[in-house]
C-alpha cells in the first residue's frame, strides 16, 4: 500500500496525459487548424494579453509533465499565435514547470529506491553520471532525440540535485523552445503569405534557419564522442624499479 501511494502522483500524471491525448487536442492544434481560426485567435490574445500567455504556459505545463507525445506541436502552435521570442519564453517558462512537476513526482516515487532495481539504461548512465554530475545532466539535456519526459525520470532516479535539475533544464529548454517557436513563426508567416504548406516553405530562411538550428543540436552526441576519443589518456605510471 506503502509503494502504491508513493506511485500515486505518478500514476495521475499519466492518467491525465492519456485523457488529454485521447480528446484529440493536439489535432486542433496543428499549423493548419491554427491557420484556419489564425485571425480569432489572435484578436482573443490582443483583447486578453495576460490570461493567454498563462493559458499558454498551463498547457505546456500539463503536456510536459504528463508526457504527452507531440509536445513539439504545442511550441510551435505558441510560436504561430505569439511570436518566436515571445512565444520562446512561455514555453520555457511551461517547459521548466513541468519538467519540475515530473521531477517531484518520480522523486516521490523512487523514494529510497534510486540505488537498486534501476532500468538498464539508467545503470549504464549511473557511473558517469556519478563521476561528472554536471556534464551528464547537460548533455541529456541538450540532445533533442532524447525523450524529454525519459531524461526527465532517468535524472530523478539518477538523484540529480534539484539545483541542478532546474538550471539544466531552463537552459536546454529554453534552446529547444527558441528553435521550435521560431519555426512555428516561420510557418505562420509562410502561410499568411502561400495559404498553405509546401515544399516551398523550405527555402524560407524563418523555416530553414531554425530546422539547421535543430540538425545541428541532433549532431552534438556525435562531437562529444569524436572530442572524447580524441582526448589523450592519463599518462602511464613510471616503471618501477
Amino acid at each position: 500500500m506503502k509503494r502504491l501511494r508513493s506511485l500515486l502522483p505518478l500514476l495521475v500524471l499519466a492518467a491525465i496525459g492519456i485523457a488529454v491525448f485521447a480528446s484529440g487536442v493536439l489535432e486542433r492544434l496543428s499549423p493548419e487548424a491554427l491557420y484556419q481560426q489564425h485571425v480569432m485567435l489572435q484578436q482573443q490574445i490582443a483583447e486578453h494579453p495576460l490570461l493567454a500567455a498563462l493559458i499558454h504556459i498551463g498547457i505546456i505545463t500539463i503536456g510536459i509533465s504528463t508526457g504527452i507525445p507531440g509536445m513539439v506541436v504545442l511550441i510551435l502552435a505558441g510560436g504561430m499565435l505569439f511570436g518566436g521570442w515571445y512565444g520562446a519564453l512561455l514555453s520555457s517558462i511551461g517547459v521548466t514547470c513541468g519538467a519540475l512537476v515530473l521531477y517531484g513526482a518520480s522523486r516521490f516515487a523512487f523514494g529510497e529506491h534510486g540505488e537498486s532495481g534501476a532500468p538498464a539504461l539508467v545503470e549504464r548512465l549511473r557511473g558517469g553520471y556519478q563521476d561528472h554530475p554536471v556534464s551528464y545532466t547537460f548533455f541529456l539535456r541538450l540532445v533533442p532525440f532524447f525523450p524529454f519526459g525519459g531524461v526527465t525520470v532517468a535524472l530523478a532516479w539518477l538523484r540529480c540535485p534539484l539545483w541542478l535539475f532546474a538550471l539544466a533544464t531552463a537552459f536546454g529548454g529554453s534552446l529547444m523552445t527558441t528553435i521550435e517557436s521560431l519555426l512555428g513563426a516561420g510557418l505562420a508567416m509562410n502561410l499568411e503569405h502561400d495559404g498553405k504548406l509546401d515544399a516551398s516553405l523550405f527555402s524560407d530562411p524563418w523555416v530553414l534557419g531554425p530546422s539547421f538550428c535543430l540538425a545541428l543540436m541532433a549532431l552534438i552526441p556525435i562531437a562529444i564522442n569524436r572530442w572524447r576519443k580524441a582526448r589523450p589518456g592519463p599518462p602511464a605510471p613510471p616503471p618501477q624499479h
